[in-house]
C-alpha cells in the first residue's frame, strides 16, 4: 500500500469517527492553488479545520509530528480563504489533527493542535 492510499484510508476512518462523534462534515479535501485542509467540519458550534495523518507505524515518527510549521502555515491561510469565500466571519473555530495508526487500527484526535 503506497501513501495516498493510507491516506485515503485514514481520512475515511477519521470521517467516520468524526460522523460518530456527531460531527456535521461540511468538506472533505477542500482543495486551493495554495493548500488543502482534509476535513472542515461544525463540532459543538465551532468550525473545525482537521488535518488527518495516518501511519502503519511509528518507526519515521509519530503523524502528528508531519505537520510542521509550513503545513500549518498552508492550512491556516486555506482555512483563511475558505471562511472569505464563504463569508463566515467571527465564528469559533479551531484546528485539529486526527492521528490514525493503521496498524493498531487506534485514532488520536489532538483537539486545537495548533
Amino acid at each position: 500500500m503506497n501513501n495516498i492510499q493510507k491516506g485515503r484510508i485514514g481520512e475515511k476512518i477519521a470521517l467516520r469517527y468524526l460522523i460518530n462523534n456527531n460531527a456535521n462534515i461540511l468538506e472533505t479535501n477542500y482543495r486551493i492553488k495554495s493548500g488543502e485542509i482534509d476535513i472542515i467540519a461544525k463540532i459543538n458550534e465551532e468550525l473545525v479545520f482537521i488535518e488527518v495523518k495516518s501511519r502503519s507505524n511509528v518507526n519515521f515518527g509519530y503523524p502528528s509530528e508531519a505537520v510542521d510549521y509550513m503545513k500549518i502555515r498552508k492550512i491556516v491561510n486555506t482555512a483563511k480563504y475558505y471562511m472569505l469565500k464563504n463569508n463566515i466571519n467571527n465564528a469559533p473555530i479551531r484546528f485539529d489533527v486526527i492521528e490514525i495508526y493503521l496498524k493498531y487500527k487506534k485514532i488520536n484526535h489532538i483537539v486545537n493542535a495548533f
